[in-house]
């Protein structure tokens, strides 16, 4: 009897063991980790300056911190705007402003300046339009930003789709189209077609939808996200066949997914993934840089993956942000993001704030393993040109660069801006609405910060 209860109490050790261990951190070095809030953090994004400078954003209950942390010898907060009291909040970026959104009551959409940095921030509006006070998630792709959750689509309730709107003025949202089809939780934007995680309703649903009309959103396609179908978000690999999906789920733990979307009326799961020696976390979010996947795992922390070949992730680099185990609690590493230059990777925790580390040579090296880098500078001709109402700009950088790609009419004005930020070399492709303006002569510029500028007309014929 005595040996069958030392058995036992052993066979628990292994077990609660099991819950608690963590391989050291692999392949990554921590640069520095900033608490300056309190317990209760959320999103976290990137922003590289035309200067070359970069800025780690990070969601905070009281607000929004906004930190430097370009000289690896000295992190350090910049500025810090309040908000709504909100144990969520997320944040993209476009031009030099920031967007954040969160669920607290009336917290609405704040555009923030960061044009003054390293020096400050400004708080330039709080937008909101006829029945929308509160957003989950926010996402962004070229001049638009894309609303999801809250109640962005139908005020007053929590069971808001997904709501465009037009920042080709930075500072002066103008609402365009919505969907509202069933709740949205978050989504991955990808040549004007949104993937939608509709985590609730129906239960696992991915909607296919598109955006090339901002104002009618229509369906393409949609598939179940089985098994234990709850899609949280979502991320592309660069050859567009595949779609990654992260399950937020306790019981069982949310999984990767790994998912061929070639054909859209029969999608197919290729395969799942775990943190390596760890199978009882959940999966949070998903980031996808060239050959790179960066993963928020909750209480395994920041994990990241080789998807060279993107049916088959493997683990090379991970940092622990949450120590204190490894189990199916809501708790941990919350968000991620990869700055394109440098490599630097930020990760927020909900309990210990900003973590900011450095992954060895292999992940830079599949960082910068783009499919084509090009030899020169170019922008190319539009297509269709005439158009009507849009058209597709191509442009090469042949190394990294801040990139403004600009729309003018024949006067010189500015009626349209498709790129103003850092973009790693490579052949990019934009699509350009001009559903707005009037038939006519239209020129866009590219201007990089490697001294390249060029200017190509075409021709809007409504």
């Amino acid at each position: 009897m005595k040996k069958n209860i030392i058995t036992a109490g052993l066979l628990s050790l292994i077990f609660i063991s099991s819950l608690f261990s963590q391989l050291a951190n692999q392949n990554t070095t921590l640069i520095a980790q900033k608490d300056d809030y309190g317990n209760g953090y959320s999103a976290v994004w990137g922003y590289a300056g035309p200067n070359g400078r970069e800025y780690a954003i990070l969601g905070c209950n009281t607000g929004t911190a906004f930190y430097d942390i370009t000289d690896t010898s000295n992190v350090y907060l910049c500025d810090f705007v309040p908000g709504v009291n909100s144990g969520w909040r997320e944040m993209k970026v476009f031009s030099s402003y920031a967007y954040v959104v969160s669920e607290g009551t009336n917290s609405r959409l704040q555009v923030i300046a960061l044009q003054y940095l390293p020096d400050s921030v400004s708080l330039v509006s709080t937008y909101s339009y006829t029945g929308y006070t509160k957003t989950h998630t926010i996402s962004q792709s070229g001049p638009y930003l894309y609303l999801q959750g809250g109640n962005n689509t139908l005020g007053g309730t929590d069971q808001g789709g997904i709501t465009i709107l037009d920042i080709t003025n930075p500072t002066a949202p103008v609402k365009r189209g919505q969907w509202s089809n069933f709740y949205v939780h978050d989504a991955r934007i990808l040549n004007d077609t949104i993937y939608a995680c509709n985590i609730y309703d129906p239960p696992g649903t991915i909607s296919v939808i598109s955006a090339a009309n901002k104002d009618n959103l229509t369906n393409i396609a949609s598939w179940v996200n089985n098994p234990n179908p709850f899609p949280h978000n979502c991320a592309i690999p660069n050859d567009r066949r595949f779609i990654y999906t992260t399950d937020e789920t306790s019981s069982p733990p949310g999984k990767l997914k790994v998912w061929d979307k070639s054909n859209l009326n029969n999608v197919t799961l290729v395969t799942t993934w775990q943190p390596t020696g760890i199978t009882n976390s959940i999966v949070h979010n998903v980031e996808i840089y060239n050959n790179i996947a960066v993963v928020a795992h909750y209480t395994a922390g920041i994990r990241i993956l080789n998807i060279t070949n993107p049916a088959a992730p493997v683990e090379i680099a991970w940092y622990d942000t949450y120590t204190q185990n490894n189990n199916n609690n809501f708790a941990g590493c919350w968000g991620v993001f990869m700055f394109p230059s440098s490599g630097k990777i930020i990760g927020s925790d909900m309990s210990g704030g900003l973590f900011v580390i450095r992954a060895g040579s292999q992940v830079t090296a599949l960082n910068n393993n783009n499919h084509y880098i090009p030899n020169t500078f170019a922008l190319k001709q539009n297509y269709p040109n005439p158009f009507n109402p849009s058209t597709t700009i191509e442009f090469n950088i042949p190394k990294a660069s801040f990139v403004t790609l600009k729309i003018y009419d024949v006067l010189g004005k500015q009626v349209g801006i498709l790129a103003d930020e850092f973009k790693q070399a490579g052949s990019y492709r934009l699509n350009y609405d001009a559903g707005r303006l009037s038939s006519g002569i239209y020129y866009y510029t590219l201007t990089t910060s490697e001294g390249f500028t060029e200017t190509r007309k075409m021709v809007l014929n409504k």
